[in-house]
């Protein structure tokens, strides 16, 4: 179960890391998605801020600070629960599996996070 949660959360991390550094580039990928669903472009980088704490928070979690992890898994869980509903609410269902995704990830890092 412990390396279940190792290789979860690590991919939570990249994938949030990388996502993140794509917010704050506002690529244009995701300032385009972000205004199909109704986001401002604005809060494009306070967004991304928000998903490196939550890789950042993983991380500590990682390094031995279970509940940082556990508080930034949840954190991201909620985050992305958001993400969906922003998706939904828009009704844009082509590029739900992206925080549908992000979202699997974090609720598996949560809930390793809790069993280990």
């Amino acid at each position: 179960m412990y390396t279940a949660y190792i290789v979860v959360t690590v991919v939570t991390i990249a994938v949030n890391l990388a996502v993140a550094v794509a917010d704050f580039a506002k690529a244009p990928f995701v300032v385009a998605n972000s205004t199909t669903v109704g986001v401002p472009a604005s809060w494009v980088v306070p967004l991304g801020v928000l998903k490196a704490a939550g890789a950042l928070g993983l991380l500590l979690g990682l390094l031995g600070v279970p509940f940082i992890g556990i508080a930034a898994a949840a954190g991201l869980t909620l985050f992305f629960v958001g993400a969906v509903a922003v998706h939904v609410r828009a009704r844009v269902f082509r590029s739900i599996a992206f925080p549908g995704g992000f979202l699997a990830l974090a609720v598996g890092s949560l809930v390793l996070g809790l069993l280990r």
